[in-house]
C-alpha cells in the first residue's frame, strides 16, 4: 500500500515569511504547492477589498479544494499549503483534511516579532506592487488582532521556525 503524503501548512503573522518558506519546501521531490494568494487573485480578481471579503472567498476556495487536497495526499504527494493557519478556526479546516486523508503533517509556526514582520511587509510591497493596497502597517495590526498561537490541545505537530 502506498504511503500518504505529508501536509505542511503555516502559522505566522503577515510578513513572517510563510510564502517564502512554502516555496522552498515545495521544491522538494514529490511536493506540490498550493498558494491561497495566487488562487484568490486568479479566481477573484479585484474582489477582495476587506477582511470580510477575504474570509468569505477563502472559505469558498477551501470548500472546493478540500477533496482535491485529500486525494493528492492519499496518492502520496506532499502538499505544501501556503494558506494561513493563524486562528483556531483556520486550523480546524486543516485538522479535517489531516483526519480525512490519514496523513502526517507539520504546522510550521514562524514566530517573528511585529517589527520584523512590518519590515518584511514593506519590502514585499516594493517587490510586489499589486499587494501594496493590502500590505499596509494598518492592515497588519488589524489582522494581527485575530492571530492565535497554536496550542497543545489542538494536537498538531508544530515545527517552530
Amino acid at each position: 500500500m502506498r504511503e500518504t503524503g505529508t501536509l505542511r501548512f503555516f502559522c505566522g503573522k503577515m510578513g513572517s515569511g510563510k510564502s517564502t518558506l512554502a516555496k522552498k519546501l515545495a521544491d522538494q521531490p514529490d511536493s506540490f504547492l498550493l498558494s491561497e494568494d495566487q488562487l484568490l487573485a486568479g479566481l477573484y480578481p479585484d474582489a477582495i477589498h476587506s477582511l470580510e471579503d477575504y474570509i468569505r472567498l477563502s472559505r469558498r476556495l477551501k470548500s472546493v479544494l478540500r477533496s482535491q487536497v485529500v486525494s493528492l495526499l492519499k496518492l502520496g504527494v506532499n502538499v505544501v499549503m501556503d494558506f494561513p493557519g493563524n486562528t483556531r478556526t483556520q486550523r480546524q479546516w486543516f485538522r479535517e483534511v489531516i483526519d480525512e486523508a490519514g496523513c502526517p503533517h507539520e504546522l510550521i509556526f514562524l514566530d517573528r516579532p511585529d517589527h520584523v514582520c512590518i519590515e518584511q511587509l514593506l519590502k514585499r510591497r516594493e517587490l510586489e506592487p499589486e499587494r501594496a493596497t493590502f500590505d499596509t502597517e494598518a492592515n497588519f495590526h488589524a489582522v494581527t488582532t485575530y492571530f492565535q498561537v497554536p496550542e497543545e490541545n489542538e494536537s498538531f505537530k508544530v515545527v517552530k521556525k
